[in-house]
């Protein structure tokens, strides 16, 4: 009976706990929709949202129910608005998607959700308040003074906002609406929603914007523009000023019940990270290509040991995480009380890479107000310091390894996560960072000729409208292809090489071996695969990081970051095809057992050689050397006396040199003593010159 007990017991614990790894946890989210999301989503709400806990007053608000601990599928979802302002009859309405529900205020205040989900694992509630309030504007602007509760009319004279202030003031976002009455070849009523505050987005809605101060004034835009207007309407209408602009409400929510003083105030600032908040306007374009891009929905990954808030390559957060990127920029370090403990960071409440993280909307010196890279960063890992790379370089604070491979390929493997890192563009384009074998690898003129590095190409015009490739590729879905139906955005190549596809770029030589020359891509995937066959487990398309664990030989752990390296960078030979090549054939060449001659004082061989083997005789192993006085393709062949093939040493691509193969017959333990015979062939790259030649050696056991 004790036993039985006893075994319940164990049995409830356990069920606790696997109850407890896979339970829901609900989570109510605020969703964006912008102009082009209401006619994707199919909505007739007519009303745009930046996805934001504070919105307009007359305005929706769109509601999610998430699992945000196993991301399972939401099988049924409760929602119920607990509170709202006194008089409001606002309700919740069913939207036609699944888990969504949109809630329109009507009044001020604040408005209280709770959801209860139901997933295959169990159900969870959460509860959420959103605030609709009216706009105020930012207050002080060009020189007319606005009174509280404006936004600047309380932060005036604090040093943080300040800061903030005089940067924004002499951005585009500030002066947008002033640069279009004066300068600009058209403005109608239709621009006003994207370059003042409040001016209704579709929906018809009452909440002291910039059209509804502008209708109370009496102001209304006669075009076109002309020089003077500015100062015209600055003059005639002063009230409207800090309408009439691309202010903090724009991105931070309209503004009424925040100060402190005012009746009703009920929230704090609201820091806005969500790429919603600027694709209310950047939508035809920037938006939707975002929302074709990886960064749209960035792997979540944080650092939970030693290198969290350390703002190095180890700490996973940088990189994962908008809000910590941000702050690596602004060199905070990790006990500054200002940044976020990456420690406590979730799947839940991590911030994808949207548009604020590299840009500041608040602006900056830089172009299109680019966040600063801080100086430390323009470094790989091995320590090589890269000058080149202009804008692209904010791309590749993230987008390099993460270790150096010197120091870190004599490690033990000790998981699948050992080696470079996934995302080592940077170390590709400018060619550096692979394991080396003894000699010094070539590489390409791309970061020369790429002024932005990966800007350049990954960030260039998308296609025409109405193409199928529109927004798929360029811009901001930094794709150069489109998966869907093939097609390649090369028009960043034009300038250089008459293409139209990445298959059209075709290798100098025959790489991989296969007996036929093909295009970059398929001789480097051709490549790869050999390496795959010849890491361990040897003899299979696969790669097992526990068999080279086992084996721990120098040699093939270099070829296994050299295989990662390469794999992980994606581009299949296109950022820096001499390097990947060269990186290739030596790994080959040395899992084969085939390695180069390194002598400081060697020169290029004049000619063809096969040098008789050393010891001869031999057992159980003998060194074959051979000369090339041209990158050639070479094939070294061991045979018995009677022309079988005993082994094959060396088959690839080898650079001009020489060379040493090693034939050991200890895995051949049915060699018998005796005559063997072994054999070149080689032909130069460019096919004028060839060799062949074969040799005696004899096996004495």
């Amino acid at each position: 009976m004790k036993n039985l007990v006893y075994s319940m017991f164990l049995v409830l614990l356990c069920s606790s706990f696997l109850l407890s790894q896979t339970a829901p946890t609900a989570k109510i989210n605020t969703e964006p929709v912008s102009p082009v999301s209401l006619t994707t989503l199919g909505l007739t709400t007519n009303s745009v949202s930046a996805g934001l806990p504070v919105f307009a007053n007359k305005t929706y608000v769109y509601l999610s129910a998430n699992d945000v601990k196993n991301f399972q599928p939401v099988l049924t979802s409760v929602f119920n608005l607990i509170q709202k302002p006194s008089g409001s009859t606002a309700a919740l309405e069913d939207l036609g998607i699944a888990n969504w529900k949109g809630l329109k205020a009507d009044l001020k205040g604040a408005y209280k959700i709770e959801v209860t989900i139901t997933t295959a694992n169990g159900t969870d509630m959460d509860t959420t308040t959103v605030y609709a309030g009216d706009y105020v504007g930012v207050g002080t602007f060009d020189g007319v003074t606005a009174a509280f509760p404006s936004c600047m009319s309380c932060h005036t004279g604090q040093a943080k906002f300040d800061g903030i202030y005089s940067t924004w003031q002499n951005t585009g976002h500030a002066n947008t609406l002033k640069k279009a009455m004066d300068s600009w070849t058209f403005l109608g009523t239709s621009c006003l929603p994207c370059h003042t505050t409040g001016t209704d987005h579709n929906l018809v809605a009452s909440n002291n914007g910039f059209d509804d101060v502008a209708s109370s004034l009496g102001w209304v835009w006669v075009g076109p523009p002309a020089p003077g207007k500015w100062a015209a309407f600055k003059t005639g209408f002063p009230g409207l000023v800090k309408f009439a602009t691309i202010g903090c409400e724009n991105c931070h929510g309209a503004g009424s019940n925040h100060p402190a003083t005012q009746v009703g105030s009920e929230f704090k600032t609201i820091a806005s990270y969500k790429a919603g908040v600027c694709v209310q306007c950047h939508d035809e374009s920037q938006g939707v290509q975002y929302d074709n891009s990886t960064h749209n929905d960035i792997v979540f990954e944080t650092t939970t040991g030693s290198n969290g808030n350390t703002n190095n390559l180890s700490d996973c957060a940088r990189c994962h995480d908008g809000r910590v990127y941000i702050q690596f920029t602004e060199g905070l370090s990790g006990s500054d009380p200002n940044k976020i403990n990456v420690k406590t960071l979730t799947e839940a409440n991590s911030i994808d890479v949207t548009c604020q993280t590299c840009h500041d909307p608040h602006g900056n010196g830089n172009e299109f107000y680019l966040r600063n890279s801080p100086a430390s960063s323009d470094t790989l890992a091995n320590g090589f310091a890269y000058t080149l790379g202009g804008k692209g370089k904010l791309c590749m604070d993230c987008h390099k390894a993460r270790r150096n491979n010197v120091t870190y390929v004599p490690t033990a493997i000790t998981s699948a996560n050992w080696g470079p890192h996934h995302s080592v563009q940077a170390d590709i384009f400018f060619g550096k960072n692979a394991a080396e074998f003894g000699t010094a690898y070539l590489t390409n003129s791309h970061q020369f000729a790429a002024q932005n590095a990966c800007v350049t190409c990954h960030m260039s015009a998308t296609t025409a409208e109405g193409d199928p490739n529109r927004n798929q590729v360029g811009g901001h879905s930094f794709k150069l292809e489109n998966s869907s139906n093939g097609f390649d955005l090369t028009s960043s190549c034009l300038p250089c090489h008459t293409v139209s596809s990445f298959s059209d770029f075709i290798a100098s030589t025959d790489y991989d071996g296969n007996g036929a020359k093909e295009s970059i891509s398929n001789e480097v995937e051709g490549l790869l695969k050999s390496i795959r066959i010849l890491l361990p487990p040897s003899g299979k398309d696969s790669v097992a990081w526990q068999d080279i664990q086992a084996n721990g030989n120098l040699v093939i752990k270099k070829a296994y970051w050299n295989y990662q390296l390469i794999s992980n960078d994606g581009s299949k030979g296109m950022h820096n095809s001499k390097f990947i090549f060269d990186v290739l054939t030596q790994t080959k060449v040395a899992l084969e057992g085939v390695v180069p001659v390194v002598d400081e004082k060697s020169i290029t061989p004049k000619e063809f050689e096969l040098s008789q083997n050393y010891p001869n005789p031999f057992n159980p192993s003998t060194m074959i050397k051979f000369s090339l006085p041209f990158d050639s393709k070479v094939k070294v062949t061991v045979y018995a006396i009677s022309g079988e093939v005993v082994k094959i040493l060396a088959d690839g691509q080898y650079n001009a040199g020489e060379h040493e193969a090693v034939f050991n017959t200890n895995s051949k333990n049915s060699l018998a003593s005796g005559v063997y015979l072994y054999s070149i062939s080689a032909v130069s790259n460019d096919g004028k010159s060839n060799f062949t030649q074969t040799k005696k050696m004899v096996l004495l056991k």
